[in-house]
């Protein structure tokens, strides 16, 4: 399994899918499934039955997970991609397009 690229907290823009052209904040990563959690991207409908937690039950609105591929880290406003190299001895991520270290 390669390694993520788009981390927790990372600003990404949408490059595909009915929510093209959106920004948000990365929410969750899924290694897994390789999905992420944008922060109020691929909104979906949820009916809920009332529960304990939920007492009331009705309609929810919540973000679904979307495909890594459709989104594009923001550096600077700018949409790039993210690449690695060593940094000493420690490996670090880097913007592509002007080669500045992300962290």
């Amino acid at each position: 399994m390669a390694t993520m690229k788009i981390k927790k907290g990372d600003m990404v823009k949408v490059i595909a899918g009915k929510d093209k052209d959106k920004e948000g904040k990365v929410i969750a990563v899924n290694r897994k499934t390789d999905r992420v959690l944008v922060e109020g991207i691929n909104m979906i409908t949820k009916h809920a039955k009332p529960s304990m937690t939920n007492q009331q039950g009705g309609i929810i609105h919540q973000e679904a997970p979307i495909h890594i591929s459709n989104v594009m880290y923001l550096h600077k406003g700018k949409p790039t991609r993210i690449g690695f190299k060593m940094d000493g001895d420690k490996k670090v991520r880097f913007a592509k397009s002007t080669g500045d270290i992300i962290d």
